[in-house]
């Protein structure tokens, strides 16, 4: 068990802090039943944390609060996206709150998907999936759908060069040339703000 134990965690691990999944992530690797009894030893042990019926995570731990932060609502999302085989698409105000353009307090998540309606309790914040007819869906990252979703919220009118510093606050560097590459065949006006958010000369 120890061995399969390790290779369990080191899995898990290895998607970094915050990665949100579900037993049926482990299946590649375990069988039904190993992978259900190793989510119990890891559980029991601290090692990650149920954050709802079915969903687990490889939390996040702030040195300065000395404790776990809040699930990652959007890897939560995804889990439950490939747990269900939904495709997804953040919805546009959802969107803002995760990049910091709203200054809502947001109690609530909401993701249009092509399964069906469902809402769940994560810790504490409500997040929502509900059936729709899926537009943006192509992207290959989910920074690019983020990017995609709060700009069309936003509205071409209201870039301005402060919005475009706050996606960069929240979008890891590393992601940006696939993230103009994921997003070519967005609206013209769309794609132009990608490339001042990704720092290329347009």
């Amino acid at each position: 068990m120890s061995s399969l134990y390790n290779k369990a965690f080191y899995f898990i691990s290895g998607h970094g802090r915050g990665w949100a999944f579900s037993s049926g992530d482990l299946l590649g690797k375990f069988s039904r039943t190993q992978a259900d009894n190793l989510l119990c030893e890891l559980l029991k042990d601290g090692k990650i944390r149920r954050v709802s019926r079915g969903i687990y995570d490889y939390p996040k731990y702030s040195e300065f609060l000395e404790q776990n932060v809040s699930p990652d609502i959007d890897q939560v999302a995804r889990a439950y996206a490939r747990k269900f085989n939904w495709r997804i698409e953040i919805l546009g105000d959802s969107a803002l709150n995760m990049l910091g353009l709203s200054t809502q307090v947001v109690a609530k998540y909401i993701y249009l998907n092509d399964g069906a309606n469902r809402t769940y309790d994560i810790l504490g914040t409500t997040l929502e999936f509900k059936k729709a007819t899926l537009k943006d869906i192509g992207f290959k990252y989910k920074e690019s759908s983020l990017i995609v979703q709060a700009l069309k919220a936003l509205g071409k009118e209201r870039i301005t060069a402060d919005v475009i510093k706050q996606i960069q606050k929240n979008i890891d560097p590393k992601m940006y040339e696939k993230i103009l590459k994921d997003t070519q065949s967005s609206t013209t006006w769309i794609y132009e703000t990608i490339k001042l958010i990704c720092q290329v000369e347009t």
